[in-house]
């Protein structure tokens, strides 16, 4: 498949602008024995961040304290991200290779999101190899609760319109 459509090796404006609406996106590692392990990571749109064109990064929060994606980066960078859009029906996959950045306060308070509800401990530093766009077949059409919220109070604006509407047509 590769040689007849090779992956992209560098985030294009479209893939920015995917990457920056998501909230969450699963992370990929493995240890250095090639046991994988796989983690979600969420928070506020734009918290996972294009630094370059070859490189993203997140600030990594308090979490459950197990440390194994931090276990296995110690090990083995490699590391895979997967970021689904279950509105839109959208999966992109991205291969590279992930480090752990401690003690960078200016990378993390570029990278801290004020409406974050968890404490920035460190930063994942991700550079990109390659990337790809996956099929759309059999994802579950899903909207965020805001995203829900917002589309029924433009219903029930429609609604008190439309009931208005009839009102003053009795009224006549």
């Amino acid at each position: 498949m590769e040689q007849k459509r090779p992956w992209s090796e560098r985030v294009t404006p479209e893939l920015e602008r995917f990457i920056s609406q998501q909230t969450s996106f699963f992370l990929g590692t493995a240890n250095a024995q090639g046991q994988p392990y796989i983690q979600h990571r969420g928070g506020p749109a734009g918290f996972l961040q294009v630094l370059t064109d070859t490189r993203l990064a997140f600030a990594d929060l308090a979490g459950n304290r197990q440390y194994i994606t931090l276990g296995n980066l110690s090990e083995n960078q490699q590391a895979y991200l997967f970021l689904i859009d279950y509105q839109e029906a959208r999966r992109i996959k991205l291969w590279g290779t992930a480090r752990v950045v401690e003690d960078d306060e200016a990378l993390l308070d570029q990278l801290k999101m004020a409406e974050s509800k968890g404490r920035p401990e460190r930063v994942i530093l991700f550079d990109l190899i390659a990337w790809d766009v996956n099929c759309p077949q059999h994802i579950p059409r899903k909207m965020d609760t805001d995203k829900v919220s917002e589309l029924l109070a433009e219903r029930d604006v429609r609604i008190a319109d439309l009931e208005a509407r009839l009102a003053r047509r009795d009224a006549r």
